[in-house]
């Protein structure tokens, strides 16, 4: 399960309000963007193009590492060039739902949970008190909403609406939810 804000800014000027972070690399892979819209654009498409090549050759759910290691390719040798933070998620019929983060130079981690862009430095105290591993659907939505929300609170780059993805080995459902519907946490 993955989630995101809207939020699109380039320094103080906010660009895009309900852009969608969400980025599709196949039918069982999916990716969360973080950092120069124009260098995550770039780094998903051409990701998705190499995917797509693999899954006509491998079968129709390409593994989800695979994903992971053409994004680590290119951020390593761009490194001096993109500003981008990736995650991957997905599951696929060798390693079952798997979450890789791909970082700045092309440093990539298979984690069980990851956060990336500016937002996220707000949430570390909350993700390190409240994640628990085999959280149900309903535990891991509340989760990542309320992780989402506290970053659209503190961090002025991060706000508008949020959409969730959850990934099963059956496919996926995305729901979104406005901002007249986010509970912020109260400010007195």
């Amino acid at each position: 399960m993955l989630a995101a804000d809207s939020r699109t800014s380039s320094g103080v000027y906010i660009a895009n309000r309900v852009a969608d972070k969400i980025w599709p690399i196949s039918q069982n892979i999916f990716a969360l963007k973080s950092g120069t819209a124009a260098d995550t654009q770039f780094l998903l498409q051409t990701t998705k193009n190499y995917v797509s090549q693999f899954a006509v050759e491998y079968g129709d759910k390409p593994p989800v590492k695979v994903a992971a290691r053409i994004l680590q390719q290119y951020q390593y040798e761009y490194k001096d060039y993109l500003s981008a933070g990736i995650i991957v998620c997905g599951v696929d019929n060798v390693e079952g739902p798997c979450i890789y983060s791909v970082g700045l130079g092309g440093t990539t981690l298979k984690q069980n949970i990851a956060m990336s862009g500016s937002g996220s430095t707000y949430v570390y105290g909350y993700i390190d008190a409240n994640y628990k591993p085999n959280m149900t659907k309903q535990e891991a939505k509340e989760f990542l909403k309320k992780a989402v929300t506290l970053a659209m609170y503190r961090d002025n780059s991060s706000g508008g609406t949020i959409r969730m993805l959850d990934i099963t080995k059956d496919g996926y459902t995305r729901e979104y939810i406005p901002f007249d519907k986010i509970q912020f946490p109260n400010s007195a």
